[in-house]
């Protein structure tokens, strides 16, 4: 899935997203790699942490190559759920990143590892906690708003994360990578010395819009082929 990710951003699968009316599924703001500029894009493995690293093991025994461990530790700030010992043994059972609602430590360590691993953060303080672990804990994994299954294919760079339904993924990467190559033909028409409003034909849509109030920019794009905004 990687593969197919090549050349796109998590701002192009967003706008694919509204654009192939499929919801519109992102991690809440913050969060980032441990090493900037590291990419991520494969199939979900869902864990909610409850204060043992019990439960990342148990996720690993049924971990595919590529799998993104989507860790659910509910955005607390007091813990780190997730450390060195832990990450190396999901680059051993073949995943391929980890993405943490929640806060990560040993970052010199992980650093080395250089597994991508996106987090909201760091803490110095592991967990002093031990809750009832629930049944659903491999089954889903909340992060925000959203719910992960092993359904869903996860994408990051360094604007984010965003899921998608595997069902999905082909026609959002298909309208991502077209609004990709309209948007590239966009910006080198600017540089060339064609300003954007002449190329989304602005005067005419202020004009239209002046006529009829309801007439929006987004319809205005989608009907000339232009792309700046879903």
């Amino acid at each position: 899935m990687l593969m197919e990710f090549d050349g796109l951003s998590t701002p192009l699968v967003a706008d694919a997203c509204v654009r192939a009316g499929v919801p519109l599924r992102v991690a809440p703001p913050g969060i980032g790699a441990v090493i900037p500029g590291q990419r991520i894009a494969g199939r979900a493995l869902p864990a909610r942490h409850y204060g043992s690293v019990d439960v990342f093991l148990e996720a690993f025994s049924g971990a595919a190559h590529g799998d993104v461990l989507v860790i659910d530790n509910g955005g607390r700030e007091d813990e780190a759920c997730i450390g060195d010992l832990v990450v190396l043994e999901a680059q051993a059972a073949g995943v391929g990143a980890v993405v943490v609602w929640g806060l990560h430590r040993d970052t010199a360590e992980l650093t080395q590892i250089a597994l991508p691993v996106f987090s909201y953060g760091r803490c110095p303080a592991g967990p002093v906690r031990l809750d009832e672990q629930e049944p659903s804990a491999l089954a889903s994994a909340r992060f925000g708003a959203c719910l992960v299954t092993r359904d869903d294919i996860v994408f990051g760079d360094d604007d984010g994360v965003v899921f998608v339904a595997a069902s999905q993924a082909g026609k959002v990467l298909a309208a991502a990578r077209h609004i990709g190559e309209v948007e590239r033909d966009q910006a080198r028409k600017i540089q060339a010395g064609q300003p954007l409003r002449q190329q989304t034909a602005f005067s005419e849509y202020l004009a239209r819009r002046a006529a009829e109030p309801s007439y929006t920019f987004r319809r205005h794009l989608r009907r000339i082929g232009g792309v700046i905004e879903e």
